[in-house]
């Protein structure tokens, strides 16, 4: 005699925010991967830090739809497009950025190899399948980009300078991939940013909350407007205390550094990019 067992339910790594609208939490990076799903294509959103990575986002995607694909890097650092080239090698033609995130890539993309190794040992290395450098094919110029999927549309939009000079927002129902222009649960990465432009594109995209009332962060936790506000506020807060140690030419910078609102680590790094995009100001003035 034979009993049946009941097989024990696999819970979906994803996670539905909306009707079509899902969100991947990935391993490593941690990186959030977003999935839109229409009646004609879909439409990933970051393809993470190389082909291992890679792959696995590619086989949850189809646990969810075999329908085909269109891929959108929201900006140029390898956790978030170095995994394309395995994309195209599953067939996928389309990708997506805006039109100076395609050039970042084709630039700097091998430079930024060994920020991935620890996670992508064969990426980093440039080594085996799938490893090459993939930029944007299809770009954002100025104008946003509506992206009809089949009942579902998705928009693409650039806000201004931010966490780099070329953050992509995908905008898909009431929810809003916002890549690392926004983050939850770390402090605010600055070393390619534009603090400034940085603060002045979160108001815009908090002044968006009558679109959108879920906005997925690169990294961590999905955010509500009041979250994007009090990531603004806090960002203005310590762009004062440290132009306040930079106007002070005989006072030690580094000594803002215990007063801002981050980390030692990100608290440093936000000073000097201060301190390089002053300069920079200060030689085309003089030029």
């Amino acid at each position: 005699m034979t009993t049946d067992v009941p097989r024990a339910e696999t819970r979906s790594p994803w996670r539905e925010l909306a009707p079509g609208i899902h969100m991947l939490p990935t391993a490593g990076f941690r990186l959030n991967v977003g999935l839109v799903v229409g009646t004609e294509r879909a439409l990933v959103v970051d393809t993470g830090a190389g082909p291992v990575s890679a792959a696995e986002i590619y086989s949850h995607v189809r646990d969810v739809t075999g329908l085909p694909l269109i891929v959108v890097t929201t900006h140029a650092h390898a956790d978030h497009f170095f995994g394309n080239s395995y994309f195209a090698a599953q067939g996928v033609e389309e990708f997506w950025a805006t039109s100076r995130c395609s050039e970042v890539q084709a630039e700097n993309g091998e430079e930024q190899r060994a920020l991935v190794t620890a996670v992508e040992p064969a990426m980093g290395a440039g080594d085996g399948a799938h490893a090459a450098i993939l930029p944007a094919n299809r770009l954002v110029e100025g104008k946003p980009v509506d992206l009809d999927l089949g009942v579902l549309s998705v928009t693409l939009f650039h806000l201004g300078r931010g966490h780099t000079d070329h953050d992509l927002l995908v905008g898909a129902g009431s929810v809003l991939f916002a890549g690392d222009l926004v983050e939850e649960g770390a402090d605010p990465a600055f070393e390619d940013s534009f603090p400034t432009d940085w603060v002045r594109t979160l108001g815009k995209m908090a002044a968006l909350e009558d679109l959108y009332d879920v906005f997925v962060p690169g990294h961590g936790e999905p955010m509500t407007v009041e979250e994007v506000v009090t990531q603004m506020n806090k960002m203005r807060s310590a762009i004062r205390v440290t132009r306040l140690a930079m106007d002070e030419a005989s006072v030690d910078m580094t000594k803002a550094i215990p007063l801002l609102p981050y980390g030692p680590e990100q608290s440093r790094v936000l000073l000097t990019r201060l301190r390089t995009l002053a300069h920079w100001s200060w030689l085309k003035r003089k030029h």
